[in-house]
């Protein structure tokens, strides 16, 4: 990084980005940068386009906000410790419909990306939290990836990244991530299981301060129940990461079976769980705090987090959008990068000393 937030002792700054402009990404922005407990810890920056909040604030009776910036060439005014709206315009907000599957606003949804993403590189912001995004609209808009995690990936040069789902009584992740249930069997390998696990341990070390005990899912029904069924995916390539991983240390057990592993006599034994795939980790963790929820992305050289759902398009600026989701990624980003540079500084001192 560039720039040391903390340094002055200044609140961390959040590239924060709309979303789907058709989804309720704007209405839950404009909450975001009400909201108090934000703007008490935090300094948001929303990268998205002014006439569609403008037009959101209308119709959901929300404030609308009060800087709003346009996009240049150079950093932003980072005296400034407001929160406000960087302006990318390039769309039109009467030529589109709310709720719909839309180029144009996939488009502009990987606009918002592209630049808060840059500028978080730059070091111009402490870490990047995403809004919602409709993968439908990006195909559809001719955008080359299939979400933020693809292009984070790409962007950043990351050779592997992993989904993590987090609130403060739970964290789930996933070594596979958004592939059809017939490919994941074919990309596990000890390697990426292993490699999770890794991660995860780091991850709950920076969010929690404390070394973790995680649990390890299974594969197939019963976590094989002895090869009964699959292929041996958890004693070929699940068992020996474990073992590894307990070889370097870790406190990790596994292969479990799922569908006991969530419930709470079970889950609160652990600090976090590594699933196998999406749908394995997702579908308990929301059930269990959905609306608590964030998803964050491990392996990346910055800190991002994102909303834990979709862009709801039934519900699109109607007012009805429940902001908690987003409010929780803000904060938790400005955690995360507090902690993290932290960790550096007192790596740092320990190399002068």
């Amino acid at each position: 990084m560039s720039r040391d937030f903390a340094a002055s002792g200044r609140r961390p700054r959040v590239a924060v980005t709309m979303g789907d402009p058709a989804g309720i990404g704007p209405e839950i922005c404009l909450r975001l940068l009400a909201d108090p407990q934000v703007l008490e810890r935090c300094v948001p920056v929303v990268f998205g386009d002014g006439e569609v909040l403008a037009r959101v604030a209308r119709a959901c009776r929300l404030p609308r906000p009060d800087r709003v910036v346009t996009e240049g060439q150079g950093p932003l005014d980072l005296s400034e410790s407001s929160p406000a709206v960087v302006d990318l315009g390039g769309l039109e907000a009467y030529r589109f419909r709310p709720g719909r599957v839309q180029a144009s606003c996939g488009r502009a949804a990987f606009r918002y990306l592209e630049a808060a993403t840059t500028r978080t590189l730059n070091g111009e912001f402490a870490a990047l939290a995403t809004g919602p995004i409709n993968k439908q609209a990006l195909q559809v808009g001719g955008i080359p990836f299939s979400g933020h995690t693809d292009y984070l990936a790409a962007a950043t040069g990351s050779p592997a990244v992993y989904m993590m789902l987090a609130s403060d009584e739970l964290r789930v992740s996933m070594v596979t991530g958004h592939v059809g249930v017939e490919r994941v069997a074919r990309e596990l390998t000890t390697a990426r299981v292993l490699e999770a696990i890794r991660l995860t341990r780091d991850a709950v070390v920076n969010l929690r301060g404390e070394t973790p005990r995680l649990a390890v899912s299974g594969l197939n029904p019963h976590a094989g129940e002895g090869g009964l069924f699959g292929s041996g995916e958890e004693e070929r390539i699940i068992r020996p990461a474990v073992e590894a991983a307990r070889r370097e240390g870790m406190e990790v057990e596994g292969p479990l079976p799922a569908d006991t592993l969530f419930v709470p006599s079970v889950r609160s034994r652990y600090q976090a769980v590594v699933t196998m795939y999406h749908d394995q980790g997702h579908v308990p963790f929301k059930m269990i705090c959905f609306d608590r929820g964030i998803h964050m992305t491990l392996g990346l050289p910055l800190v991002r987090t994102s909303v834990a759902h979709g862009t709801a398009f039934d519900i699109a600026w109607t007012g009805r959008a429940n902001p908690q989701s987003l409010i929780q990624a803000v904060l938790w980003a400005g955690r995360l990068a507090e902690r993290k540079r932290t960790v550096h500084s007192r790596a740092a001192a320990r190399r002068a000393g």
